[in-house]
């Protein structure tokens, strides 16, 4: 299995992003393979003028596209995901996330920032054709601190359940996702099957 991190922030020490870790983690010890990508990743050039034949925008379509998943998370901005997250998607393609099961993330000051994940990015993700779109998680800025030095960031142990439980029903989703069939078989079955008129 291949699944493909979204990091919304622009920021070098995020709060999504320490949510994004664990779930990378939590995946590479179901071992699932990981790509992990940052908003910070592609150059401003590349959004602000659309570049769609950006080589860092290709390669990210193109992990997206071998991918069976997708993780993604952001920080709440103005109740809204993150901007520099939009100009990501902006540049995929309509289909991008077709047959892609999706998990969004996203933190905020206060719950009231809660609702940004179902009325602002899940429709985003809708519009790109995800397959399936999980029950996103939404963790206020205060059940998250940082670690300090080497120190491994906190979860306050009820986001750490949530996320927990969250990633199971990813992993379910990614295992019953129908796997595509060989175009071999496909003509084989094609030639050898019984027709009648």
């Amino acid at each position: 299995m291949l699944v493909v991190t979204l990091g919304g922030s622009p920021s070098q020490r995020s709060r999504s992003g320490v949510l994004l870790d664990r779930a990378k983690s939590w995946l590479n010890q179901q071992g699932v393979e990981v790509v992990s990508y940052q908003v910070r990743d592609f150059p401003a050039e590349d959004l602000l003028h659309a570049r769609f034949d950006s080589p860092h925008i290709i390669d990210l379509l193109q992990q997206i596209e071998n991918a069976d998943g997708l993780v993604i998370a952001t920080p709440v901005y103005k109740a809204s995901f993150s901007g520099a997250l939009k100009t990501v998607l902006d540049l995929l393609p309509e289909r991008a996330l077709s047959h892609k099961v999706v998990l969004p993330i996203a933190t905020g000051g206060s719950i009231a920032h809660m609702l940004a994940v179902d009325y602002a990015l899940k429709p985003v993700l809708s519009a790109l054709k995800a397959q399936e779109m999980l029950h996103g998680i939404f963790a206020e800025d205060s059940q998250i601190a940082y670690g300090e030095g080497s120190a491994q960031a906190q979860l306050v142990p009820v986001l750490e359940q949530r996320l927990n439980e969250s990633l199971e029903h990813f992993y379910s989703a990614l295992a019953r996702r129908p796997k595509p069939l060989d175009p071999n078989i496909l003509n084989e079955r094609l030639i050898t099957s019984r027709w009648s008129i």
